[in-house]
């Protein structure tokens, strides 16, 4: 059971749902006139990160193609 808990799969998934929850907090930080422009880069900053993070387990989890 321990292995699940820290499992290449359940990281990716915990990584695609703060990804999700920074979209919407930047979503709602972006309507109309942004009234605090600093939290809204360090917003975008952490969710490239983010992105990132995701797309080497995507990339380690995903095996090469047979030639």
């Amino acid at each position: 059971m321990d292995e699940q808990l820290h499992s290449p799969a359940r990281l990716l998934i915990e990584l695609r749902m703060e990804h999700a929850e920074l979209n919407g907090r930047i979503d709602a930080l972006s309507v109309g006139a942004p009234e605090d422009e600093l939290t809204l880069r360090r917003l975008k900053k952490q969710r490239l990160t983010l992105r990132d993070q995701i797309a080497r387990l995507e990339m380690a989890n995903d095996p090469d193609e047979p030639a």
